[in-house]
């Protein structure tokens, strides 16, 4: 598929449809874009209420809160990032990385080291 040449209904300015562009388009079931990209960013802007959605423009996220623990594991001092409820063991970085880090395989699941994965029930 070739790249076509659209014309922008908002400034009259030609621009460039790309074949990547199409596929994604046609992918998603969308039209062909009548507008060129910075019309639609600006639409989009005035949509959204005006200001600029850049990341460089967000207000940074407030510091995370952090609660002092004890590693259930080697007994370390550490910290982690949620209020631990006591009904669950709470591990230092590397002991939750050496005891799977949450992300444990389900049943019939290789592991990275291609082994069959132990169920978590």
């Amino acid at each position: 598929m070739p790249d076509k040449t659209l014309t922008c209904s908002d400034c009259g300015q030609e621009f460039t449809f790309t074949a990547e562009e199409q596929e994604f388009y046609a992918t998603r079931g969308f039209t062909e874009p009548k507008r060129c990209r910075s019309c639609r960013a600006t639409r989009r802007n005035e949509r959204e209420g005006g200001g600029s959605t850049t990341v460089m423009d967000r207000p940074p996220r407030p510091e995370r809160e952090m609660f002092d623990v004890t590693c259930s594991n080697c007994g370390q001092a550490t910290k982690v990032p949620f209020q631990p409820r006591g009904d669950r063991p709470v591990y230092c970085r590397d002991c939750f990385e050496r005891v799977g880090g949450g992300n444990r395989p389900s049943t019939g699941v290789m592991d990275r080291g291609g082994n069959q994965a132990r169920s978590r029930y």
